[in-house]
C-alpha cells in the first residue's frame, strides 16, 4: 500500500472534530499547505499520481487502464483496457514507486513479474504489441477498424520501460534476475526491422487482415523519436541508420528556421509549424531518453524540448483568446480530456494553433525537467488554490477549464504516466540513468549519430 504522509494524516485526524475543530483544521490545513517545500510538494504529488499504476492498474494484467474514471463509468465496456504505451511508462513509474518507498521492492517485482507473464501471452505481431489490449484475454482491442494489429509507437514506449526494468533489476537477487530476463528476452522479440515494410522508414501501424492499408510513416517531429532510437538499438532486429536519416529526418528536411517569441521552433513540428505541437511531443520519447547534453546533427535535444515548452508557456502568457485564467500559473496544452462545446466531455491535442481553452495539468508538471520554476508555479496554484476542484484520488484530474468551472474528474494513463516519471526524473535523474546506460541504448544512439557529453558518448 501507498505510504500516506504524517501530513495527510494529520489532516484526517483534525476533520473528525465540531464545526469549531473543522475552522480550525482549515486554517491549519491552508497554513500547512502553503510551507510545503517545492520537494515536499513535488512527492505529494508524485506519490498520488503513482497510485494510478499501483491501486488503479487492470487487476487481471497489472497493467494500466487505458482510462481509470473515479466515478465507476467507463465508455464502450473498456474498464479492462490496458494500453501498451502507458503500460510502458507505467513500468517506469513502478521502479520510481520502489526507489522513493511508496512500495516495497518485493511488492513491486511481483507486480513487474505478473505484467511480464501477462505480455508474453498476449497477443503480438511480429513482436509489436497493439495499441491496446483486453487485460482478461490478452487479445488485442481495436483502436480503429484497421488498427487492430501491431502500434509500433506504442510498443516503443512499453519497450523503454522494459529496457528501464531491465537495468534496475538485472544485478539483484534471484528472483529480480529472473524478471530481468523476461523483460530481456520481450524486448529483443520485437521485429523492428519488419515495420520498415522494406523501405528507409518505419511505419506505425501492420496489421494481419489490412497488411499496411493504414500507410503512417513515422516522419519527423512529432513523438516517435523514441521508436527510432529503439530500432536502431535491438540487438536481433536493428534497422538500418538510413531509415532515420532518410524517413524521420527526412533527409534534413526535418530542421526549421522559424522562431515564436523569439524563440527558435529548431524542427518542423508536423501540422504545428507555428508554435510547436502538443507538449506531449517533449515528453514520451524522454521519460527515458535523456535530452541533457544530448545531440545529432540536426539538433540538441535539450534546446529542443525547453524550446517547444516555453513557446507553449508563452503562449498562454500572451493568451490571444483571452481565455479566463490563463497566466504564468495556470498554463499547458497538450493532448487529454476536453471540454466540448455543449459542456460535455470530449478529447483533443490542444496546442497553440488548437486552444480549446482547456490546460492540461500534465503538460506543464511533465514538463518540470525544462521549466522547474514554471512548472512549480502552475502545481503549486492548482494544489494550494484549487485543490477541492481539481485533485483526486490519482492526482491532479486530466483537463481543467477553470473559467468555465468545468473539470474533466477522469484519468489516462499517458498524461498520469510522464507525471510520475518526469518528477523522478527532476528530482534523481533516475529512469534517465537506467535507460541511457543500456548497453543497447548507447549503440544504438551512436549508431544514429547521437552524441552525450552528460553519458561519454
Amino acid at each position: 500500500m501507498i505510504k500516506i504522509s504524517v501530513l495527510l494524516l494529520a489532516f484526517t485526524f483534525f476533520s473528525c472534530g465540531s464545526n469549531t475543530d473543522k475552522s480550525k483544521e482549515n486554517a491549519v490545513k491552508n497554513v500547512s499547505e502553503a510551507k510545503l517545500t517545492d520537494e515536499q510538494l513535488l512527492d505529494v504529488v508524485q506519490k498520488q499520481t503513482f497510485r494510478y499504476f499501483w491501486d488503479y492498474a487492470e487487476p487481471n494484467s497489472g497493467l494500466a487502464r487505458e482510462r481509470y474514471h473515479p466515478d465507476g463509468v467507463y465508455p464502450e465496456n473498456d474498464y479492462n483496457i490496458v494500453t501498451t504505451g502507458g503500460s510502458g511508462f507505467g513500468l517506469m513509474a513502478i521502479i520510481s514507486g520502489i526507489s522513493q518507498g511508496y512500495i516495497t521492492k518485493d511488492q513491486g517485482v511481483e507486480r513487474l513479474n505478473k505484467i511480464a507473464d501477462f505480455l508474453d501471452k498476449a497477443d503480438r505481431f511480429h513482436g509489436a504489441w497493439s495499441h491496446w489490449i483486453d487485460g482478461n484475454t490478452g487479445k488485442v482491442k481495436p483502436f480503429g477498424t484497421k488498427d487492430n494489429g501491431g502500434d509500433l509507437v506504442e510498443t516503443s514506449f512499453l519497450a523503454a520501460g522494459m529496457i528501464t526494468v531491465r537495468e534496475y533489476l538485472k544485478e539483484g537477487s534471484e528472483k529480480e534476475k529472473a524478471v530481468a530476463q523476461k523483460y530481456d528476452a520481450l524486448w529483443k522479440g520485437i521485429d523492428w526491422k519488419w515495420y520498415t515494410n522494406n523501405k528507409n522508414v518505419l511505419y506505425w501501424h501492420w496489421s494481419p487482415n489490412y497488411k499496411w492499408e493504414m500507410n503512417f510513416p513515422l516522419e519527423g517531429y512529432n513523438e516517435c523519436l523514441i521508436t527510432y532510437v529503439l530500432a536502431a538499438s535491438s540487438p536481433t532486429h536493428s534497422i538500418d541508420a538510413k531509415a532515420y536519416h532518410e524517413g524521420w529526418a527526412r533527409s534534413g528536411g526535418i530542421v526549421s528556421s522559424k522562431t515564436k517569441y523569439n524563440i527558435p521552433l529548431l524542427f518542423k513540428h508536423n501540422g504545428a509549424e507555428e508554435f510547436g505541437g502538443p507538449l506531449f511531443w517533449a515528453h514520451y520519447s524522454y521519460v527515458g531518453l535523456d535530452p541533457n547534453q544530448l545531440s545529432d546533427q540536426y539538433a540538441n535535444y535539450f534546446d529542443l524540448n525547453v524550446n517547444q515548452t516555453k513557446i507553449n508557456y508563452e503562449y498562454c502568457l500572451a493568451n490571444p483568446n483571452k481565455v479566463a485564467g490563463y497566466g504564468a500559473d495556470y498554463w499547458g496544452l497538450t493532448a487529454s480530456y476536453s471540454r466540448n462545446p455543449d459542456g460535455s466531455v470530449g478529447y483533443n491535442a490542444h496546442m497553440p494553433s488548437n486552444d480549446q481553452g482547456v490546460i492540461s495539468p500534465t503538460a506543464a508538471i511533465s514538463s518540470i525537467v525544462y521549466t522547474p520554476k514554471e512548472s512549480l508555479a502552475l502545481i503549486r496554484n492548482l494544489y494550494e488554490n484549487h485543490k477541492n476542484e481539481t485533485w483526486g484520488n490519482a492526482g491532479f484530474y486530466d483537463a481543467l477549464s477553470l473559467g468555465n468551472k468545468w473539470v474533466a474528474k477522469r484519468y489516462l494513463a499517458i498524461d498520469q504516466g510522464p507525471e510520475v516519471v518526469m518528477i523522478e526524473n527532476y528530482r534523481t535523474g533516475l529512469l534517465w540513468k537506467l535507460f541511457m546506460n543500456a548497453p543497447e541504448t548507447r549503440q544504438g544512439l551512436q549508431k544514429l549519430g547521437f552524441h552525450s557529453t552528460k553519458y561519454g558518448f
